[in-house]
């Protein structure tokens, strides 16, 4: 008997690996070699609600040459995604910041190699219980301040209602409880959400207005950028609804740093459906936006056209001194790019942007099930 379990149990193992292979086999199959095949690539996506709604868009050479919207910006209200829908960005944001940094460095009202300090006096931090060696605006672009994360407390730090709150006075709330760096400045790289909320608040002190207001006035206007902004009224696109699945590693952790009766609009088979949420915390992951004004963000950096003269452009993209300005991940084997993800509560988005052959990719979607890198690969291995 205990021969005929074992050999029941192989062939039931058999049977899965083989039904492993054929998936794998298929999906395969399924992935685009040429650009009229992702159309098909990217529906079967959503159509597996994986995720509901996706919007992707592709530059290359100063020309928008691939953009589409798929599936559902909002299921429950039967609302289809469209290049206009708004979704959250969360981290991508954390470019136009650095964009911003660079610009002011242009204009001369600030140097990426002063003390923090310089512009915030209140900025003081500790390294082992000692005051900390000045930290630099460069080494808060590029992720080497020793700065602390914020997350996951981070995703707590959300509210409901249309507003944003003045980013400075936010820093020195936060700043007492992250004080303590944890290595000595520009010596290792630590991705850190706090580095840029400190940036949010040098610009609203270098520029004497809201971290908001100049990104909208230096960043989103001169592109016209109108699907873009900090609050839903302000946006002319159409809302996307975020959304989470319900057998997820992440959904345990949602009730200790949200409030779900809040947050939770409604349940639709295995989909978490969210009310409207903003982040308190702008800088480093508060704009929303459309993939139509995404792919003129990209655009424009690729081609330095507006936003950024030579020099800056140059600043953003030169991996010399060991990382680009602002990029979050770059690769420098074979083709060299550079990306930005984002990811928060009901929505995930990644930009990649290959500098040298100007091309770049975005894609956002309102679900945090989104496999960024995949479908950004598959997209950058297409000849266009």
């Amino acid at each position: 008997m205990g021969a005929i379990v074992k050999i029941s149990t192989l062939i039931l193992l058999i049977a899965a690996v083989v039904v492993i292979m054929i998936q794998s086999f298929s999906q395969m199959a399924e992935l685009p070699q040429v650009p009229s095949q992702v159309d098909n690539y990217l529906q079967s996506l959503v159509s597996r609600g994986e995720p509901p709604g996706l919007s992707v868009a592709v530059v290359k050479d100063g020309s928008l040459i691939y953009q589409q919207a798929f599936g559902w910006a909002d299921w429950p209200a039967e609302l289809p995604a469209t290049i206009q829908t708004a979704y959250h960005w969360w981290s991508m944001t954390k470019i136009p910041t650095a964009v911003a940094i660079i610009q002011l460095y242009e204009s001369g009202l600030l140097d990426l190699d002063q003390p923090v300090s310089h512009y915030l006096p209140f900025f003081q931090v500790k390294y082992q219980g000692q005051p900390a060696p000045p930290i630099s605006l460069r080494q808060l672009l590029n992720h080497t301040s020793g700065l602390a994360d914020t997350m996951p407390a981070m995703i707590g730090w959300v509210h409901y209602e249309d507003k944003t709150y003045q980013q400075t006075d936010l820093l020195q709330e936060i700043l007492p409880t992250y004080g303590e760096i944890m290595f000595l400045p520009g010596s290792k790289y630590a991705y850190s959400n706090l580095g840029y909320l400190v940036l949010g608040a040098v610009i609203e002190s270098v520029s004497g207005m809201s971290y908001e207001q100049y990104l909208k006035d230096q960043v989103l206007l001169p592109l016209r950028m109108d699907n873009t902004g900090f609050l839903y009224p302000e946006i002319d696109g159409f809302q996307a609804a975020g959304s989470h699945p319900l057998f997820s590693m992440y959904t345990p952790l949602l009730p200790f740093l949200l409030d779900l009766d809040t947050l939770v609009k409604e349940r639709v088979g295995t989909q978490l459906w969210f009310n409207p949420v903003y982040i308190d915390v702008t800088p480093s992951t508060g704009l929303i936006g459309s993939i139509d004004d995404a792919a003129l963000f990209i655009q424009d950096l690729l081609t330095g056209s507006i936003l950024l003269d030579p020099k800056g452009q140059e600043l953003l993209f030169d991996p010399a001194e060991g990382r680009p300005l602002g990029w979050a991940e770059f690769n420098l084997d074979g083709r060299y790019w550079v990306q930005q993800s984002g990811g928060g509560p009901g929505f995930a988005s990644i930009m990649r942007l290959y500098p040298a052959e100007k091309l770049g990719i975005v894609v956002m979607a309102n679900n945090t099930n989104l496999s960024r890198d995949k479908i950004v690969n598959i997209l950058a291995d297409i000849d266009w």
